[in-house]
């Protein structure tokens, strides 16, 4: 299969099953077999994993991508040993971390609930026009894609949090704000925001939102 078939979905699908780490391996970047050239998908994918590990809280060293070519046996083995070392010295998914398992499962949730709309985004805000490994280390890894990354991706996660905290049972604001560790204010925002889509309402009676 090719590498660049690795959808983000699976990626965060395997922490969310409780996998301590997600290793990728693709052929070498320029010489795909395919004239997709799917490798720099996968590419892309593992920054984008990478900057939602950490925006939830979960070492991005949990996920690493090599690229070999089909003879390169030996490379493959040295790689899947050191990362295998590195997963062992990081320990049990969100331990390292200071989560409990049920705050990491629900961390990764949240974010998958999002990939349809990073999906768009990518197409949209985050696509390399150059096809080469400088052009996307330079584009992904400088600081006002982090910046573009963390503003377009901080809000979505946040309401897709509350909205799955909502799915279990009505709040108020200053309990959504307790459990998910965000400023009173912000959960407001959020809130009107969600009230003027339709996702939510306010219970006057109980004092909590709600899903609409």
């Amino acid at each position: 299969m090719c590498s660049g078939r690795v959808d983000l979905e699976f990626i965060l699908r395997a922490f969310s099953n409780g996998q301590d780490g997600v290793f990728i391996g693709g052929c070498k970047l320029d010489e795909c077999n395919y004239v997709t050239h799917g490798n720099y998908d996968a590419l892309a994918n593992t920054y984008l994993a990478k900057r939602i590990l950490a925006h939830i809280g979960l070492d991005p060293g949990r996920l690493r991508t090599e690229f070999m070519s089909g003879a390169d046996g030996n490379l493959l083995a040295d790689y899947t040993d050191d990362f295998s070392k590195q997963v062992k010295k990081l320990g049990p998914l969100g331990k390292t971390e200071g989560m409990d398992g049920k705050q990491v499962k629900f961390r990764l949730d949240a974010a998958r609930k999002l990939i349809p709309y990073l999906r768009l985004v990518e197409r949209e805000r985050l696509r390399v026009p150059v096809k080469t490994k400088q052009a996307y280390t330079q584009f992904f890894e400088s600081e006002e894609i982090h910046r573009l990354f963390d503003a377009i991706f901080g809000d979505r996660l946040a309401i897709s949090q509350i909205m799955m905290l909502l799915g279990e049972t009505p709040l108020p604001t200053s309990e959504i704000a307790q459990q998910l560790g965000l400023n009173p204010s912000a959960v407001s925002r959020h809130m009107m925001a969600s009230s003027r889509h339709g996702l939510v309402r306010y219970d006057t009676a109980s004092k909590c939102y709600t899903l609409a």
